[in-house]
């Protein structure tokens, strides 16, 4: 859980759209992120709430960030973060993901988006932490 800090927040960052980290107060309960999303036609903005963290009973370690301000087309967001035990006393990064627009139909056409922004931090997370 050391390890989720702002540089990892801006190193996870995707290409497009470029994103700018405005605030970021830590991954615990209470804490904000802010951020902007600069679309090369509109600057948009993000807030971010992390409303729980914690320990489950099998020792993993979660935070759960749910969207406050959201740029469109999205309505609802939750990320919960999940840092699973793996073998050989490695971790398991797990990004379990909720969101929602105003349409059934745009959520499943924006799936493939989305998928490809978390798809794009694993990677990323290798190099950070290591990879046994």
């Amino acid at each position: 859980m050391a390890g989720f800090t702002r540089a990892l927040f801006e190193a996870l960052a995707p290409p497009f759209p470029k994103l700018r980290v405005l605030r970021f107060d830590g991954c615990h309960t209470g804490d904000r992120v802010e951020i902007e999303l600069d679309t090369l036609v509109k600057r948009l903005p993000w807030t971010s709430l992390i409303v729980a963290d914690g320990q489950e009973p099998d020792g993993t370690h979660f935070f759960v960030d749910e969207g406050q301000v959201l740029p469109p087309p999205l309505r609802y967001w939750q990320h919960r973060h999940r840092i699973q035990p793996g073998p050989n006393g490695s971790s398991v990064i797990v990004d379990d993901l909720e969101y929602r627009t105003a349409s059934r139909l745009l959520d499943v056409l924006i799936y493939p988006a989305m998928w490809a922004q978390f798809a794009w931090r694993r990677p990323i997370y290798r190099r950070w932490f290591g990879r046994v």
